[in-house]
């Protein structure tokens, strides 16, 4: 099908697309001759994985988005031009997974929010309706289910004999403080433990409870287990994944029963095979994210990377494969996985068999896999639009060459010049001399392994609510008129805050909207978290994107960078990009594309400016 264009002279209207994996961005130029004039941008939500055809319904947003701010129609454009996209999908593969399976609830830690009274108790566990029948002189810890109410169970508490030493209490309901301040001499008491029925009877019990603002200092050391229960030094390596469980928690209690034992299995993480034009190179994904980076450093061609068969390294890399190979219509024999990075983290992980849904945090390795870019898939994606349209549609370049060009266009830069995009999937880098010879890269990770390892580290079920963790700061709500920001400053408020809010670590949003992050207790925690993942993932790309595009392999000979791409806009990144690179007396800045789009927009702007080269 042949359109025939009518125009005035050699002007035409044309529209660069950049596809990210977040978003679809827009550049509107008018061409006349030699000389373009950017009209307007648009940007919309990427629709489905980027580089596939789910791509489409996102482009005419972002088109439409663009196109109405000119007062204009599809149908007014003569060209339309694409970038060559690579999806990057980021998962987290476990490095050596402990999964603490208890028998006849061994051992079971707990940390609820509202524990009563302070100190450490040991004793054997007692239901409190038998307390009357105990003869003999011991120390018990009470245990006391719903059917029988705090009032009730501090009556028969106070009632024990002078020779029964209660040394701790362990509650169903959340009725802790209520029990406390009815007894006559304070213990500590951990209560909100939903499956009481599975606490053995009989057995020895510790319980501790911190002071306010601190945390356990005997239940979280393996060592103080083995004190308080005379564990042999083979017992003290299997309670590790309970010691570990209740680290910075305020209050715990552990169980043991002596026909009881606890079962550690390993989950095999797996190798990667890092296939190289010229060599192979292996390795395990327990050693850790610096051994994979080194492995992935050391081959300088990559033609495809593997994980071994039946592993979580190896089960995680094939799914990538199959997401691809479903959404383009191939084999996953035919996807290729051109580059990876790692990143150390910590994944929550549930200890089977405890009694309060307890969770151990097991080290981690996060990953995100690029696929290779695919020009035929693009080709596709063109062709599809081009139908639609009834506009030619183009694949216009690789999207590092064309973040280049768009980063031009801000002011106060010249050549020679590198710039860093930092998307939401991947990491570009670009160069171009004097000469005006370019060369590129195109990394994974981004925005989106930040919010993985946030997700990750945080336990959080929501990706979005990670991501808002990334986007914004935190603060902490005091009072129902005032918070403190994580910065220290102090914000009042006319009107009082929602009660349901009060004493939480909240997020500030736009127009003050404060969004509470439910069961996350320090604001401390969240914060390091946060600024660990960001300069993890972005520090450590722009370090090795800038290392292969460098002519010499050395950052160093690079005098200028100008940061671009969606992550460019986050309130830490570019801060953090910026003093890691003043380590290499690199000049590093936040572009500003065009004067006037700040670091958005230069692949779409590198895309529209590819058509006047065209012309020439």
């Amino acid at each position: 099908m042949i359109w025939v264009e009518e125009r005035m002279g050699d002007m035409k209207y044309v529209a660069g697309v950049d596809i990210g994996n977040a978003t679809t961005e827009v550049a509107l130029a008018k061409i006349d001759g030699q000389d373009i004039e950017f009209l307007t941008s648009g940007i919309g939500p990427t629709t489905g994985i980027k580089g596939t055809l789910q791509n489409i319904s996102g482009v005419f947003m972002s088109l439409k988005n663009a196109l109405e701010k000119a007062g204009m129609d599809y149908s007014d454009l003569a060209e339309i031009r694409i970038n060559e996209a690579a999806p990057v999908i980021g998962d987290v593969a476990m490095e050596t997974i402990s999964e603490t399976v208890i028998t006849e609830s061994t051992v079971i830690g707990h940390n609820p929010s509202t524990p009563g009274g302070t100190g450490i108790g040991v004793g054997t566990s007692v239901l409190v309706t038998e307390l009357s029948k105990i003869r003999e002189a011991k120390d018990v810890i009470v245990i006391v289910p719903n059917k029988v109410r705090f009032a009730q169970a501090a009556a028969l508490m106070n009632q024990a004999k002078e020779n029964i030493h209660i040394t701790g209490a362990i509650v169903q309901a959340d009725d802790g403080v209520l029990l406390n301040n009815r007894l006559d001499k304070k213990i500590p008491i951990i209560d909100e433990v939903a499956m009481i029925e599975k606490v053995p009877l009989g057995m020895t019990c510790a319980i501790e409870v911190a002071e306010q603002g601190t945390v356990l200092s005997t239940l979280s050391n393996p060592y103080g287990i083995a004190t308080v229960f005379d564990l042999s030094s083979e017992e003290t390596k299997r309670v590790v994944p309970i010691a570990r469980s209740l680290i910075g928690a305020r209050s715990g209690v552990v169980i043991k029963t002596p026909t009881g034992d606890v079962q550690e299995r390993s989950i095999k993480a797996g190798t990667i095979n890092i296939i190289g034009l010229k060599k192979e190179v292996d390795v395990d994904v327990d050693e850790g994210a610096d051994k994979i980076m080194e492995a992935i450093s050391s081959i300088q061609e990559i033609d495809d990377i593997q994980g071994e068969t039946g592993t979580n390294v190896g089960n995680m890399l094939n799914k990538v494969r199959r997401v691809m190979a479903g959404l383009t219509n191939k084999s996953p024999q035919d996807i290729k996985i051109q580059d990876l990075l790692a990143v150390d983290t910590f994944n929550p992980q549930k200890v089977v068999g405890g009694i309060a849904d307890e969770f151990a945090l097991e080290n981690a390795v996060g990953i995100a896999a690029m696929v290779k870019s695919d020009r035929l898939q693009m080709e596709m994606i063109a062709q599809v639009l081009t139908e639609k349209l009834r506009v030619p549609v183009y694949v216009g370049g690789v999207e590092a060459d064309m973040a280049i060009k768009g980063a031009l266009t801000t002011p106060g830069t010249s050549v020679p010049l590198a710039i860093v995009d930092m998307g939401a999937g991947s990491t570009d880098a670009s160069i171009i001399n004097r000469e005006g010879k370019v060369k590129l890269i195109h990394l994974a990770g981004a925005g989106n392994m930040v919010s993985l390892l946030i997700q990750s580290e945080l336990g959080l079920d929501d990706f979005e609510l990670a991501e808002d963790v990334k986007k914004y700061t935190l603060a902490k709500v005091e009072s129902l008129f005032h918070i403190r920001h994580e910065n220290g400053t102090v914000q009042f408020f006319d009107k009082p805050l929602d009660p349901s809010i009060f004493a939480k670590v909240v997020l500030v949003k736009e127009n003050d909207e404060l969004v509470p992050l439910d069961g996350v207790e320090s604001l401390e925690k969240v914060k390091a978290v946060r600024m660990e993942a960001k300069k993890k993932v972005f520090v450590t790309n722009a370090i090795r994107s800038l290392s292969k595009v460098s002519p010499t392999g050395n950052p160093r000979d690079i005098q200028f960078v100008v940061m671009v791409g969606g992550s460019a806009l986050d309130f830490e990144i570019p801060n953090f990009v910026t003093d890691a690179l003043a380590d290499y007396e690199i000049v590093a800045g936040r572009g500003n594309i065009r004067g006037c789009e700040g670091p958005r927009n230069a692949v779409a702007t590198g895309l529209a400016m590819a058509c006047v080269e065209q012309e020439n």
